[in-house]
């Protein structure tokens, strides 16, 4: 490959889809952070009926979404209380949607022979988005670990190991558990890539189908809004057990033996409704999440092709 094409491939690369999706993915985090960290409280509690003599005496159980936001409130205040974890969640969505976006706008333009955008098919754009996802989720997976475990310490609980901050956990989990500790979760975590596979499909399938319709490439805050909307609640509906699952898989107060084990477990005791636990704080997250995300992401864009 001589200079000539080397400088051809590097020119291509999607730098500004990058800076546009970690900006998005970071001020949806920042602002929606104490519902993500109820949906996670929720996810990995199960039903008090389920269990006769309960290992877990001290993991919470709230009444309702409210309920758990006022009772996390009163004992820890907005800050260490509502926004335990938040810094793990920042680089997390961040990362993961700087990532995605970069790899999945860099695959398209390499995929061309004129290195240039191309009108993509349906097919491109499901085999575009779920190479970038499962890239992305095998690059950021310690990062959810840490995420999770920072978001389930509770204020009465007995454990032993207590995490400081986000590097306090690492060396934790890295120093009693190993390597491999990192990396729990990863399994449904490249399961559920078909989640943003549809989100991200429905969202650039609209956008085409918009432009089509009304003969412009211009897009108005409605507009991306109800597109981002629409296509996250799509992908959340039809996904959400998986999360479940991954959510259990890297919960420090538990054990299980692999993804099989929580599946047989969370349904002998809850039935099916246990792979839905924290859909309700998980919706009122991840569709208004969604939609700043994408006004971030499509303004920044807009900003740095001047």
């Amino acid at each position: 490959m001589n200079d000539t094409l080397i400088s051809r491939v590097l020119s291509t690369i999607q730098y500004n889809q990058f800076l546009a999706g970690l900006s998005g993915g970071v001020v949806s985090s920042v602002i929606l952070h104490p519902f993500d960290l109820v949906k996670i409280r929720f996810q990995v509690t199960e039903t008090k009926s389920s269990i006769q003599n309960s290992s877990l005496p001290y993991r919470p159980r709230y009444t309702s979404l409210f309920d758990a936001f006022r009772t996390i409130y009163r004992e820890k205040g907005l800050l260490h209380g509502l926004y335990q974890g938040v810094t793990p969640n920042v680089l997390g969505n961040g990362m993961s949607w700087g990532l995605y976006l970069f790899l999945y706008n860099t695959i398209d333009v390499l995929n061309t022979n004129e290195y240039k955008r191309k009108n993509l098919t349906l097919k491109d754009r499901i085999i575009y988005s779920t190479i970038a996802g499962v890239i992305t989720i095998s690059i950021t997976n310690p990062i959810w670990v840490i995420k999770t475990r920072m978001c389930l310490q509770y204020s009465d609980s007995k454990s032993n190991v207590y995490y400081k901050n986000m590097f306090d956990c690492i060396r934790k989990i890295y120093k009693l558990e190993g390597m491999k500790a990192f990396y729990k979760g990863l399994t449904p975590g490249i399961f559920g890539t078909i989640h943003g596979t549809i989100q991200f499909v429905s969202y650039e399938q609209m956008k085409d189908f918009y432009v089509k319709t009304f003969h412009t490439t211009e897009f108005s805050t409605p507009v991306i809004l109800m597109f981002s909307a629409l296509s996250k609640l799509v992908a959340a509906s039809t996904t959400y057990p998986y999360q479940v699952v991954r959510t259990r898989l890297q919960d420090q107060h538990q054990q299980y033996n692999g993804v099989l084990d929580v599946i047989k477990r969370t349904y002998s005791r809850e039935g099916i409704s246990g792979f839905y636990k924290g859909m309700v704080p998980a919706l009122f997250r991840v569709v208004p999440a969604c939609c700043i995300t994408f006004v971030v992401y499509e303004f920044v864009l807009k900003e740095l092709k001047g």
